[in-house]
């Protein structure tokens, strides 16, 4: 029982968090950092701006708890990669499928644009928003290869760059379309034509023969 009511708090306090972190995220995708004040974001969170100050001591703060909560748990789904699963090139074609239609999801797209356009004047945020997408898949798929090449499936000198260019090219002639408002989000043809490419590209290059 004692559990119970020492526990409550903290969950009330993770609670209102949330609430206050999903307000911001449809002001900031929606209106831009810029335009998103801390009075518009506490009135859409449901919040008080006393208690939203709380939380959050400015608006960058907030930001940057968006940033890592939402770009490290879908990163998180899309990377989790199994190093036992030697069928190298059906991991890398689902890897790639869901890659790029993570980063082709409008959200994503809005929360880029938005992190580009403010990331001159708080590299830190840039920083994380790197850290947590980019840098995190390249070093998941990495880890993967990695285990890849101590089985003797693939023969890789430096998986890291493997790694990173497995997913450049994946996302190379859908992303940036989408990302300058030049083109919609890639159909399911496209993106199967595209990664289909990408995956015999790499296993011509590191698939033992």
């Amino acid at each position: 029982m004692s559990s119970k009511v020492t526990d409550a708090p903290a969950v009330e306090e993770s609670a209102k968090r949330r609430q206050i972190m999903e307000g911001a995220r449809q002001l900031f995708l929606t209106h831009g950092f810029d335009a998103a004040s801390m009075g518009e974001i506490a009135r859409v969170a449901g919040v008080s701006k006393g208690t939203l100050y709380v939380y959050f001591e400015n608006k960058e703060s907030l930001f940057e708890a968006i940033v890592e909560d939402e770009r490290a748990g879908q990163a998180q789904q899309v990377f989790a990669l199994d190093a036992s699963d030697h069928n190298v090139e059906a991991v890398l074609t689902r890897l790639g499928d869901a890659y790029v239609r993570f980063l082709c999801q409008p959200s994503a797209m809005s929360a880029l644009r938005t992190v580009i356009g403010i990331a001159e004047r708080m590299p830190e945020i840039g920083r994380k928003f790197y850290e947590f997408g980019p840098q995190y898949g390249i070093q998941r798929l990495s880890q993967y290869l990695e285990a890849q090449v101590k089985a003797g499936v693939v023969a890789i000198d430096d998986c890291e760059v493997a790694a990173a260019q497995f997913l450049d090219s994946c996302q190379s002639t859908m992303f940036k379309p989408v990302l300058f408002a030049a083109a919609p989000a890639p159909s399911d043809e496209r993106i199967a034509h595209v990664i289909g490419i990408a995956v015999r590209t790499f296993m011509a290059s590191y698939g033992k023969r």
